[in-house]
């Protein structure tokens, strides 16, 4: 693959672009038990519940920082497009998909939604130093396949116009999270300990959605724990792989392996016996290993 995205070109940071790709993996792993978590929260309203994990995210990226010696204030003084893009990206995107959820119905809006990995891979096409192939748009087509049917359950997708907003909402949570991700390449000079300020300042945010939006639900012990794990995990940690997968791996590899996320969600749920095995999820599991499979293959150089 041309430019920077060679398996074993350093991207930076004395990190190589396989080892960054891995890394981003790991937020896609992280992402995968976000469903299942917040089942287990209950009746926490979503607002409420990323205003809590975007905090705990924040404050441990702080600390983190700090205990490795590096100035939290110097990952604070980033130029304002980093920080447009970085607020924008996490709170404009959960903005849009809560928003979306709530006017359309949860099946469809989530189908468009998980558009997002083939934006990335379409949008990294466009890229200085970055070419699009057609393996790559293959492999994601073939894992929106997979996620299109692990969504729907097999059942096909009613398009009524009531829920056009809805819709709207899901396509502009999708373009939103494909532009922050692939964006992301062109801030290489912006450090991955700037996301734990993004998070905080979106945790604000989400705060002020919840108090005009929503009614505050008390959690209890267990749900503290719970939210803090999301901080720790889905919310927190998995943001700052993102951004370094984004910034220094192979982002077309990424992009394909992204579509992993609803079908491990789907098998996580399943193992807590909050969903029923099926064909369907089988079919679907296929498809999406396949897509990866197919977006990530590279020839053998002679």
């Amino acid at each position: 693959m041309a430019g920077t995205m060679g398996n074993d070109v350093a991207a930076g940071g004395g990190m190589t672009a396989r080892r960054a790709t891995l890394v981003g993996a790991g937020a896609i792993l992280l992402w995968s038990t976000l469903a299942l978590l917040t089942t287990l929260t209950g009746p926490i309203p979503p607002f409420e519940t990323e205003a809590v994990a975007f905090a705990v995210a924040g404050l441990l990226g702080i600390v983190w920082m700090a205990a490795r010696g590096r100035s939290p204030w110097a990952a604070a003084r980033q130029p304002p497009v980093a920080w447009l893009l970085g607020v924008g990206g996490l709170f404009g995107y959960h903005f849009l998909y809560f928003l979306a959820l709530k006017s359309a119905p949860a099946a469809e809006a989530n189908l468009i939604n998980y558009l997002w990995p083939l934006l990335i891979v379409l949008f990294a096409g466009l890229l200085p130093g970055e070419r699009l192939g057609r393996r790559q748009v293959l492999g994601a087509l073939v894992g929106l396949a997979g996620t299109g049917l692990l969504v729907t359950g097999g059942r096909g997708v009613a398009i009524d116009p009531a829920y056009l907003p809805g819709f709207l909402a899901a396509a502009g949570a999708a373009v939103t999270w494909g532009a922050y991700s692939t964006l992301s390449r062109l801030l290489g000079a912006v450090p991955t300990d700037a996301v734990a300020f993004f998070c905080l300042a979106t945790a604000a945010l989400s705060a002020l959605c919840h108090w005009g939006l929503e009614a505050t639900v008390a959690p209890d012990a267990r749900q503290w724990a719970l939210l803090a794990l999301m901080g720790l995990g889905p919310v927190g940690a998995a943001f700052f792989l993102w951004d370094i997968g984004m910034k220094k791996g192979d982002i077309h590899t990424l992009g394909a392996l992204s579509y992993a996320t609803p079908l491990l969600s789907t098998l996580l749920l399943i193992l807590a016996g909050r969903a029923q095995p099926s064909g369907v999820v089988a079919a679907a599991c296929l498809l999406i290993i396949a897509g990866a499979a197919i977006a990530s293959w590279k020839p053998r150089q002679r």
